[in-house]
C-alpha cells in the first residue's frame, strides 16, 4: 500500500470523525474552494442518560419513565435504549434523602446497594412513541447508568419521580435524567443548618473522573475545611454532602461542579427540615438574558438565587411574564450582582394568583452585558403543609422537548416566549398502558406565560409523556410542574424543559485533494 493510499484513508477517517456522517462528495477542482454548504441536521445516533441515588428512606418510592418521541427520518428497525445500575463506592456516606436526618435507612442501609432487580436492565424501549414505566422501593435503589442508540437515541427522556411520605425529606423529589457534561451550575444550594444537600455526582465511562466542587456564597468564595477534588470511579456514583466542603454556613449559595478529567452528570437533592425536598436542576449555560418558566400561580413565597461567574458584575432587570403582560415585581425592578458572588432576593407571593415566569435582562449601560446563571426556590402551602421546588434559568427549545411522566391529574406545562409570539405543537403519547397520541396547537404571545393542563392521550392509561416542538415565532422556555398532593400538604416537583438536542448539525464535506501529497 503506498503513501496516497494511506493518505486518502487517513483523510476520509479525519472526516468522519469530525463529522460523525460526513458525505465526500464528488466535483470538479473549480468547486473545491467554495463556500461549505449548509449544515444537514439528522437525528443523533446515540444517547447516554445518568439518573441519581433516589433515595434509602424506608418510605418512600420511585417511579421511573422513560419515553423516545416518534421522529421522522429515523430508522424504523434498529437500536435499544435501556439502564444499569451503576457502583456505589461510597457506602459510608449519610442518605440524603432519609426521613433519619441524613444518617441512613433502615437498619443503616444506604442508597447504592444492588437493586432488586440485580444488574438487569432497567426500563428497555420496545418501540419510539410508548413510555415504559416501573415503580419500585427506593430504599436500596442505585443510580443508573443508560444508553440509547439507533432509532431510541433521538430525544429519549427518563424521568425519576420519588416520593418521601413522611420525615424530614418529605415530598415529591422529581428529576429528569440528566446526558454527562463536565461544567455545571447550581445556584440556590445550601450550607445552611436547617438543609441537608447533596450533590450526586455519576460516571458514566470505563476511567474514573477527576471533580472539583466550589462554593461560592453572598461574600465570595466559601472558604473550603477539605480537598474539594472528588475522584469518581468508572461506571459509579459518589453523593457528597455540600456542608462538609466548608465550616461557612450560607442560606444560598452558588455551586460550580467542574470534571478535570472525564465527564459526569451531577445532580442536587435539597433536603429542608420544614419546607420538604425536590432535587435542583443544573442552571443553563452562563447568559446575559435568563428565563425561568413556570411558577405557580398559587406560590406563597419565591426565592431568587443569581450568581455572575465572570469578572465583571451584573446589572440586570427583573420582569415577571403573567398570562397577559410582562410585569416589574414591586420593590425589585433591578438586581445587582457582584462579581464571583451570590446575590438572593426574597420575592414572597410575587405571581399573586396568576402563574409566571421570571425574565432577567441587562439593566443598560454603555458596557457590555454580564453572564448570570440563576434559579428560584419556590414555596407551596403554609406552616407544616410547606413543600418546596425549583426552577433553574432554562435554555430555549429549539425544535423540541420531553417530560417524560405526566399523570390523569396534576400535570402542568408552564411556556414563556420573552421576546416575540411563538407558536408551538403539544403532543401527549400513548400511556404506558396503551391509548393514541393527541397533538394540539397553541399561541404563546411575546411577554407572556401560558400555564396549561397538557392533552392526554386518547383512551389512554398509566403515566405518559408530553413534547413540546416549537413551530414558529421567537424563542419558547418551558417546564412542567406536577403536583401529588398527600395529607394536606401540596406535594409537588417541576422539571425544566430544555431542547432534547435529539438532532445534530452535520455539514457536508467538500472534496480536498490538497490532502493527497506524498511529501
Amino acid at each position: 500500500m503506498n503513501r496516497t493510499t494511506l493518505s486518502l484513508i487517513g483523510a476520509a477517517t479525519a472526516l468522519a470523525a469530525v463529522t460523525g456522517v460526513a458525505a465526500l462528495t464528488g466535483g470538479s477542482s473549480d468547486d473545491a474552494d467554495s463556500v461549505t454548504k449548509a449544515a444537514t441536521r439528522l437525528p443523533v445516533q446515540r444517547s447516554t442518560l445518568l439518573c441519581p441515588t433516589p433515595s434509602s428512606s424506608d418510605v418512600s418510592s420511585t417511579t421511573y419513565t422513560a419515553y423516545t418521541p416518534k421522529r421522522d427520518g429515523v430508522d424504523a428497525k434498529d437500536g435499544t435504549a435501556e439502564l444499569l445500575p451503576a457502583q456505589n463506592p461510597a457506602d459510608d456516606v449519610a442518605d440524603p434523602g432519609g426521613d433519619d436526618g441524613g444518617k441512613g435507612g433502615k437498619d443503616g442501609k444506604k442508597g447504592g446497594q444492588p437493586s432488586p432487580g440485580g444488574d438487569k436492565p432497567v426500563l428497555p424501549l420496545k418501540e419510539p412513541g410508548k413510555p415504559v414505566t416501573t415503580d419500585q422501593d427506593s430504599e436500596g435503589a442505585p443510580a443508573l447508568i443508560g444508553t440509547a442508540d439507533g432509532r431510541f437515541a433521538p430525544g429519549w427522556t427518563v424521568q425519576q419521580t420519588t416520593t418521601i411520605d413522611a420525615g424530614s425529606g418529605r415530598g415529591i423529589l422529581g428529576t429528569a435524567c440528566t446526558a454527562p457534561d463536565t461544567d455545571f451550575w447550581f445556584p440556590g444550594v445550601s450550607t445552611d443548618r436547617n438543609r441537608q444537600d447533596f450533590v450526586h455526582l455519576t460516571n458514566p465511562d470505563d476511567a474514573a473522573a477527576e471533580v472539583d466542587l466550589k462554593l461560592y456564597g453572598p461574600s465570595g468564595r466559601l472558604k473550603p475545611s477539605t480537598d474539594e477534588s472528588i475522584t469518581v470511579p468508572p461506571r459509579s456514583t459518589v453523593p457528597v454532602l455540600l456542608s462538609t466542603l466548608t465550616d461557612q454556613r450560607a442560606a444560598s449559595a452558588s455551586l460550580r461542579v467542574t470534571a478535570r478529567t472525564g465527564r459526569i452528570g451531577a445532580a442536587v437533592q435539597a433536603v429542608d427540615q420544614k419546607a420538604g425536598s425536590d432535587w435542583l436542576p443544573a442552571s443553563a449555560v452562563p447568559s446575559t438574558s435568563v428565563a425561568i418558566p413556570g411558577l405557580p400561580k398559587d406560590a406563597t413565597s419565591a426565592r431568587l438565587v443569581v450568581f455572575a461567574p465572570g469578572a465583571d458584575d451584573a446589572d440586570l432587570k427583573v420582569r415577571l411574564a403573567g398570562p397577559n403582560n410582562s410585569i416589574t415585581p414591586a420593590g425589585h425592578e433591578s438586581l445587582h450582582v457582584k462579581s464571583g458572588m451570590t446575590t438572593a432576593i426574597d420575592l414572597g407571593d410575587v405571581t399573586k394568583g396568576e402563574p409566571g415566569s421570571l425574565l432577567l435582562t441587562p439593566e443598560g449601560g454603555d458596557g457590555p452585558a454580564t453572564p448570570v446563571v440563576a434559579g428560584l426556590q419556590v414555596t407551596r402551602g403554609k406552616g407544616s403543609d410547606q413543600e418546596t421546588a425549583f426552577i433553574p434559568a432554562t435554555g430555549a427549545i429549539e425544535r423540541s422537548a420531553t417530560a417524560a411522566d405526566n399523570r390523569t391529574k396534576g400535570s402542568t406545562l408552564s411556556l414563556v416566549a420573552p421576546g416575540a409570539t411563538a407558536k408551538v405543537r403539544i403532543t401527549a403519547s400513548a400511556g404506558a398502558g396503551g391509548g393514541s397520541p393527541v397533538s394540539k396547537t397553541y399561541e404563546v404571545k411575546g411577554g407572556t406565560t401560558q400555564a396549561l393542563e397538557p392533552p392526554r392521550p386518547a383512551s389512554g392509561k398509566g403515566p405518559y409523556a408530553v413534547t413540546v416542538e416549537r413551530l414558529s415565532g421567537g424563542p419558547v422556555h418551558a417546564s412542567r410542574m406536577l403536583a401529588l398532593p398527600q395529607d394536606g400538604v401540596p406535594m409537588f416537583t417541576i422539571q425544566p424543559l430544555p431542547d432534547d438536542r435529539g438532532m445534530v448539525a452535520v455539514p457536508e464535506a467538500g472534496q480536498d485533494l490538497s490532502l493527497l501529497n506524498d511529501d
